[in-house]
């Protein structure tokens, strides 16, 4: 079956792609509008041509099947041209997503429609890559330089709306799209038709303009080369012509396509792309998610409930007394209020949210609700205490899952009537931004409840991970040996200052030391603690020599560094020089490209352990976790990806 095929509508001609499940531009979607093209310039009958999809999105992208093969004709570049150099006008009719070379085909169309919650962009550089079939080139002469840089630099799609105000769509559509443009092509017939964006002039931009940008990319970027080789696409597409550009851009994307960096960040697209449907629970049926609660309002528990609320979820939320539900209303409050502040919310959106949200100290509350979520202070006894109450008034369905980071989950749920329908759900603080979810069943977990745990996080937009039962899971067993390790280049001598530039180098927004400071100092030094209490044999870390002086981070004014009242620049301190010299002995200089190999060399053989002891499935996963819960640089795909190409088995 051909994946264009041509409907005709009196002097209309309709091609429609279906190449499910997203209208993927592969070689036969290319070659089908190359012919496709050819045909109608050669019928008589024939005025104007809308492009259409059949599904539910235009053509989104790539062919993902493609991308580690060497590219087949005919070239993207080449469809693009032809439509846009087509003997009849092409109008793209876009519905759903038109993202990379499904906007560079619009592009290419002499006007482009698009329904009000379409959307458009060229997310490239999130792939290590730069457009390569003329997005640079004809967006700065469709949007100016402006909204060129934003779009391309950033890879972030924009809606209908927005689309519509940045010039990069024509009009939008309400009701039948196909119905809709193939009118707007009819009447277009009787208008004077606009030039082919490669025929504009290119915009006029300044060096400084481009000096300062670059500055800021530069800085955003943090490593990541595309974003920067996409801004150079952009300057080179203002300062020579079209053909000259174009060249440019396609060397740039096909210099980019075989880097270090887009191998990596491929390897996180396949791996973000098959964690939230795992294939052992293919087929599987998930519980109903028509509402949910959280207990505790706390930091955590507040950002749940918000994350909740962002998902449409109503929610209750339990505390203990009238007064901590209080403090909880108003931590979402605040939650909500920094959302409208920032733009993401309006002050009538922020309103819905906390309308949705009911406070109770009564469990009573909770007879009908389909999900609760226990996020209260990481004392056992205290879980347990709220998961013998949810235990007998909740419905022996309803899914009852654990926030906890470190305890055992099987202890907390020892007990519980209907043991399968328990389950932990480790979010990452602030719960409502943070992507990460570790999905953690006990041995009791039935496969329906797993398999709504990955449902809610797909509700939530998260990126969830499969761990299995240990001290700290996935991502916190991995930090904690971080930690240690960084703590051990400084015993060996290595200046704290140069263990966080070196990470910062690496890519990560902070070094662990600095990280720990805003943190605080005092949190894993507690874990250690409890953990000494109970018996085990924990060794003493730096850590706690810190928090044993009271230096336990920003918050006491000192850490690992010495901070300034209102200032959080970290300053190099006496104080800690003098605690940890007797603890020193020297050991052989090391760089900032050493410091980082050995670190990550470190995450990487932690997370060897974890795949070995079946905590986690994939390696894969664990790069996951590492990237979406603590910071690791997206474009090197992980500590696993990074272990795998030093060994040589990437190709």
């Amino acid at each position: 079956m051909s994946v264009a095929t041509i409907a005709r509508e009196g002097n209309i001609a309709v091609v429609t792609v279906d190449n499910p499940p997203v209208n993927a531009l592969s070689q036969a979607v290319r070659q089908g509008l190359v012919d496709a093209v050819a045909e109608l310039d050669n019928d008589q009958d024939v005025a104007a041509v809308v492009l259409a999809c059949a599904g539910r999105t235009f053509i989104a992208g790539a062919d993902v099947s493609e991308f580690d093969k060497p590219p087949q004709p005919p070239h993207l570049p080449d469809v693009v041209s032809a439509i846009e150099l087509a003997a009849k006008p092409w109008i793209a009719a876009i519905h759903g997503s038109a993202l990379g070379g499904g906007f560079e085909v619009a592009l290419g169309c002499r006007f482009r429609l698009a329904t009000a919650d379409a959307s458009v962009g060229l997310p490239e550089v999130t792939l290590g890559i730069v457009p390569g079939a003329g997005g640079t080139v004809r967006t700065v002469r469709l949007a100016g330089i402006a909204s060129a840089v934003d779009l391309v630099t950033t890879g972030k799609p924009v809606r209908g709306p927005r689309a519509l105000e940045l010039g990069l769509v024509d009009r939008i559509v309400e009701g039948d799209l196909r119905t809709a443009a193939i009118a707007f092509a009819r009447d277009t017939l009787s208008h004077p038709l606009p030039q082919p964006l490669s025929q504009r002039p290119a915009p006029t931009v300044t060096d400084t303009f481009f000096t300062e940008t670059e500055a800021a990319i530069a800085k955003r970027a943090r490593g990541e080369v595309a974003p920067l080789k996409a801004l150079a696409c952009l300057r080179r597409a203002t300062e020579t012509d079209f053909a000259a550009a174009m060249q440019f851009e396609r060397a740039t994307f096909l210099e980019l396509r075989a880097s270090e960096q887009a191998s990596a960040l491929r390897h996180v697209f396949f791996a973000e792309r098959a964690a939230p449907r795992p294939a052992a629970l293919s087929g599987v049926q998930t519980l109903p998610l028509r509402n949910a609660a959280v207990v505790g309002g706390g930091t955590m528990g507040a950002g749940i409930a918000a994350a909740l609320r962002d998902a449409g979820l109503p929610v209750i939320l339990i505390e203990r007394d009238d007064a901590a539900v209080a403090r909880g209303i108003a931590n979402l409050k605040d939650i909500f209020a920094g959302a409208v502040k920032r733009g993401r919310l309006t002050e009538a959106a922020a309103e819905a949210r906390l309308a949705g949200v009911t406070g109770s100290t009564d469990y009573a509350a909770l007879a009908d609700t389909d999900l609760v979520i226990e996020a209260v202070f990481e004392e056992l006894s205290v879980k347990r205490q709220v998961f013998e109450q949810l235990g007998r008034v909740c419905r022996p369905d309803a899914v009852l899952a654990t926030n906890t980071s470190y305890l055992d989950p099987r202890a907390i749920a020892e007990g519980l009537p209907n043991p399968g329908r328990f389950i932990g759900l480790h979010f990452f603080s602030p719960a409502n931004v943070m992507k990460l979810l570790e999905i953690v069943p006990t041995p009791q977990t039935g496969d329906q409840t797993q398999a709504t745990g990955f449902a809610l996080a797909r509700m939530l937009g998260k990126v969830p991970v499969r761990a299995g039962i240990c001290e700290g899971f996935i991502g916190n067993r991995i930090l904690k040996r971080y930690r240690a390790e960084a703590e051990a280049l400084v015993r060996q001598g290595v200046p704290i200052a140069a263990v966080d530039a070196a990470m910062r180098a690496y890519g990560f927004a902070m070094g662990p030391f600095e990280a720990q400071d805003l943190g605080g100092l005092d949190i894993a030094f507690l874990q250690r603690e409890g953990a000494r209490a109970a018996g085990q044999d924990v060794p003493e870390t730096l850590g706690d020599i810190m928090v044993r002086a009271g230096r336990k981070g920003q918050k006491t004014g000192g850490g690992w560094y010495d901070y300034q009242a209102g200032d959080r620049r970290p300053l190099g301190s006496e104080e800690v020089a003098r605690l940890l010299r007797p603890l020193i002995q020297p050991g052989p200089a090391l760089d900032a490209e050493a410091i980082a190999a050995h670190l990550v060399g470190a995450m990487a053989r932690e997370g060897e352990a974890i795949l070995g002891q079946g905590i986690a499935e994939k390696a894969s996963d664990i790069d996951l976790v590492e990237i979406h819960g603590y910071g690791f640089p997206r474009w090197r795909g992980g500590p696993m990806f990074q272990a795998a190409k030093s060994a040589g088995s990437l190709s």
